[in-house]
């Protein structure tokens, strides 16, 4: 009988449509909250004091938080305080109407997401409620290992694949999750290394604690450092308020960064202290800060090779590489390929609304064909596509998106021109064996016989106009025809 997963799945909390609560005693910025987030994605809960918004917790389960730093009934970090021990996984944003509250800052410390300075910008407001909506997805959608196609109806992400290769991949979670190591994920972008990582931390002995994940390739250099380690107020042009970093907010948790590899030299040389002493100071500051992270790290890249050109730090490498996962490509999962295009179906039309209830043979086997750069990624982002544009219950190549299907005909079409019998192909290889001293000018006899004749078909028997096409002269043309034996009766015969 298979095992669904190697560790008991964990418990999602998540609703369908996210739930923001906002708890502000002011109700203009009740109502703005209402209306910038009037859409269906987002349920808006609001309460007007300390008490109310600690009941809407309880009761309504939010997703996201934002509180006011100062309430009628209670300080904002006094309801703080109260939050995590009601949900600890609860990101929690506050706001100030000043930027130096010390309030605000010793709630990050504590584990707040951020903090917003009155009066709000709500571009930024939205942004970073949807960073705690993605926070908050991150720390508890389960990541089900070894799923089935069928298991798509659950709360959360999957990993599908039974290949050996993957079997691998599931049983090293359930041996290094509940040890207090690094690990370092490796694999082609696609592949599946961030639930990889979150499946660590869900059945760690850490998932009590935060989950935060940094992309090191998509933040700049000049603004990594910052959002890892944090800043004081004043310590770079625009660093207008002091900033807690993730390895301070992170205590006692979980901190992913992913492509590790594109990390410069500056950092990784405070990263490894970090993993070595679990200590560091802020951007611009003198303070020495002692955090408990535990660090799984990800790329895509040759990090042995990056060593050698000391493009990457050789203690550092080994110290990320306290434990190994790797991940395979698509294209080496056989018929794992199989199992994933029924898990998207299924996944799509849930999401979409749809009832596509088969895929067609001609569908596996143009997906089988392709390469698949993008991996696990790529595939699903296809199905999703060809399922949006389905019509009817069965799902055929017509509905693929055409770069699919242009890659896997040009990778096709040269192998179909080698393998497709040739007459004068044929010919060529036999006189070469036989050692004909007129092949060249046999061969070019019988290219001009086949051109000459195709022309004056498509002219029908036209002798100027079938000039004109091939761009010779009538004379020219004659002259080729009665070399060559080219007659025209009542069909054009070639000879």
């Amino acid at each position: 009988m298979r095992t669904n997963c190697f560790l008991p799945r964990p418990y999602s909390r998540l609703s369908a449509v996210a739930k923001l609560l906002v708890i502000d005693d002011e109700p203009s910025i009740l109502q703005v909250f209402r209306g910038v987030f009037r859409t269906p994605d987002y349920t808006v809960l609001t309460a007007s004091t300390a008490a109310k918004g600690l009941q809407q917790v309880r009761e309504q389960q939010p997703d996201t938080v934002v509180l006011d730093v100062l309430l009628p009934d209670s300080s904002g970090l006094d309801v703080f305080t109260e939050i995590q021990e009601i949900d600890a996984k609860l990101p929690v944003i506050f706001m100030t109407a000043s930027g130096a509250s010390g309030t605000a800052i010793e709630a990050m410390k504590l584990g707040a997401l951020d903090y917003l300075v009155k009066p709000l910008d709500f571009a930024d407001v939205r942004k970073l409620v949807n960073r705690g909506l993605e926070i908050r997805r991150l720390m508890s959608e389960p990541v089900e290992l070894d799923a089935s196609p069928e298991d798509t109806g659950m709360s959360g992400d999957a990993l599908v694949g039974r290949c050996p290769a993957m079997q691998q991949v599931y049983k090293a979670v359930g041996r290094v999750a509940s040890q207090n190591v690094t690990v370092l994920i490796r694999g082609a972008s696609g592949t599946g290394k961030e639930l990889v990582a979150r499946a660590l931390y869900q059945y760690s002995d850490r998932s009590g604690g935060p989950f935060l994940a940094v992309n090191c390739a998509a933040i700049p250099e000049t603004l990594l450092e910052s959002e890892l380690f944090g800043h004081e107020k004043g310590s770079f042009t625009g660093a207008d308020r002091k900033r807690i970093g993730k390895f301070e907010q992170c205590h006692g948790g979980t901190l992913f960064l992913d492509e590790i590899g594109d990390m410069s030299a500056v950092l990784q040389s405070k990263l490894l202290r970090v993993l070595q002493e679990q200590r560091f100071e802020r951007v611009g500051g003198n303070e020495t800060v002692q955090t408990d992270v535990r660090v799984i790290t990800a790329t895509n890249r040759d990090l042995e090779r990056m060593v050698a050109d000391n493009l990457f730090r050789s203690d550092l490498y080994y110290r990320l590489n306290g434990f190994t996962i790797n991940l395979p490509p698509l294209k080496d999962r056989g018929d794992d390929l199989a199992l994933l295009i029924e898990h998207f179906r299924l996944q799509a039309n849930q999401d979409l609304g749809k009832d596509v209830r088969r895929v067609s043979p001609e569908v596996i086997e143009l997906l089988r064909s392709y390469h698949w750069p993008g991996n696990v990624r790529e595939l699903q982002s296809v199905i999703r596509q060809a399922i949006l544009q389905s019509s009817g219950q069965v799902l055929i190549p017509d509905f693929l998106p055409d770069f699919v299907v242009a890659a896997v005909r040009s990778q096709s079409e040269p192998e179909a021109f080698i393998s497709t019998p040739d007459p004068l192909d044929g010919y060529i290889r036999e006189q070469l064996r036989l050692g004909t001293s007129t092949l060249y000018d046999d061969v070019i006899a019988q290219i001009e016989r086949k051109v000459i004749a195709a022309a004056l078909r498509e002219a029908n028997g036209n002798q100027v106009e079938a000039a004109q096409t091939l761009g010779v002269t009538r004379t020219t043309l004659r002259s080729k025809m009665q070399k060559l034996g080219i007659h025209i009766d009542r069909s054009i015969d070639a000879g």
